[in-house]
């Protein structure tokens, strides 16, 4: 272990890049840089830009595809690019044979990652949940005092004055408070009677309007549990992918790089900020998350473009510490599209009764996670 720490020049690995010329790699950084940015804000204001102003249906048929391809991006990001790589660190010939030939440290890692990402999306959703319930009880308690003290000054005996029909007629208030009884439980037997692909009830006030509340707070701290824990794994490898094109001196390495990465940030972004539409964050938060999303990759290019002369990326300190972290944000990203992405909405009412919607979803979810999984190939 102590050997693996060391921050010398691996002996095995060829210190002798091609085309090596750091002028044009800071240039290319530049770029980078600004065309990432770009990328990654734009991917992730569509969604957020277009639900505030309602041009964006969060729950409409082209949101749920662009968000199944990106999801698939995701997907192919966590175990064809990041697993890879945290494999090739681990098992680079640069570090001692034991331990890390006798066990994969990549697997396992990513396990453990994905493991912890389940624990705090449980932990997450449990607490917004229960701040939810405390908050309703909270405004239902307010709402009871006000009643209470409305009832006390005497205005309740004006709701309960008989009314007259137009015959001049007096009408029973227990007859009117029978009436609308009535009503409310054909409301509530009449929405369901619905089968669960017969179209959306109409809006129940009746005594399940409290389920009804508690469904909509839980079904909102998913989301909001959901976007913040993405937002984590995708800020945890941008700043890994980052760092490892700033350190880069080979424009024959960047110019691939800068093309692959402003794709994958694009559609990371249109996830993430549909996740944060979805949550209805105030403005300000949710402004906030996007720049911090947008800003994470062009960051760590230039903190390593900063430290391009003194940083060795081949010493078995860095391969370790990227290998690390590599692994983590692959369990982090698979658990994150395969649960909270693909098997939120493909599993949803939404989808099991639309056929259509269906087969234009899986389609949209298998180019995504085709075309990110073929940029391996160059990046």
């Amino acid at each position: 272990m102590w050997a693996s720490m060391a921050t010398t020049n691996c002996a095995s690995v060829e210190a002798v890049e091609e085309c090596l010329d750091e002028e044009a790699a800071l240039w290319l950084k530049v770029a980078a840089i600004a065309a990432i940015l770009i990328a990654g804000a734009v991917g992730v204001a569509i969604p957020l830009v277009g639900g505030k102003g309602r041009l964006v249906r969060t729950d409409g048929g082209v949101f749920v595809c662009v968000k199944a391809f990106a999801a698939g991006v995701v997907l192919a990001t966590g175990f064809v690019h990041m697993l890879h790589a945290a494999e090739s660190s681990l098992t680079n010939p640069c570090l001692p044979d034991s331990p890390w030939r006798k066990f994969p440290f990549a697997g396992f890692v990513a396990m453990v990652a994905a493991l912890g990402t389940l624990v705090v999306d449980f932990v997450g959703t449990q607490f917004y949940e229960r701040k939810h319930q405390e908050e309703a009880t909270g405004a239902k308690a307010a709402a009871s005092s006000a009643a209470a003290d409305l009832e006390e000054k005497g205005i309740t005996a004006a709701l309960l004055t008989p009314e007259a029909d137009s015959a001049g007629r007096g009408k029973d208030p227990m007859h009117i408070v029978g009436i609308h009884a009535h009503a409310a439980a054909h409301r509530h037997s009449h929405s369901h009677a619905h089968g669960a692909c017969d179209g959306p009830a109409l809006p129940v006030r009746s005594h399940g309007h409290a389920h009804e509340e508690e469904g909509e707070g839980s079904s909102n701290a998913r989301h909001v549990v959901v976007s913040q824990v993405l937002e984590l794994g995708i800020v945890s490898h941008s700043v890994i992918i980052g760092l490892s094109l700033g350190v880069s001196q080979s424009p024959c390495t960047i110019r691939p790089l800068v093309a692959a990465l402003s794709f994958h940030q694009f559609f990371e972004g249109f996830a993430l900020g549909g996740c944060i539409s979805q949550a209805r964050f105030r403005s300000t938060a949710a402004a906030m998350m996007a720049c911090f999303f947008a800003i994470t990759t062009p960051a760590g290019i230039a903190l390593g473009a900063g430290v391009a002369s003194s940083y060795n990326p081949n010493s078995p300190r860095a391969l370790v510490m990227e290998g690390m972290l590599d692994s983590m944000s692959a369990g982090i990203l698979i658990y994150m599209a395969l649960v909270d992405l693909i098997a939120a909405d493909f599993l949803s009412q939404t989808m099991s009764c639309n056929v259509r919607l269906q087969v234009s979803s899986y389609l949209a979810l298998f180019l995504g996670a085709g075309a990110m999984s073929a940029l391996a190939i160059w990046a």
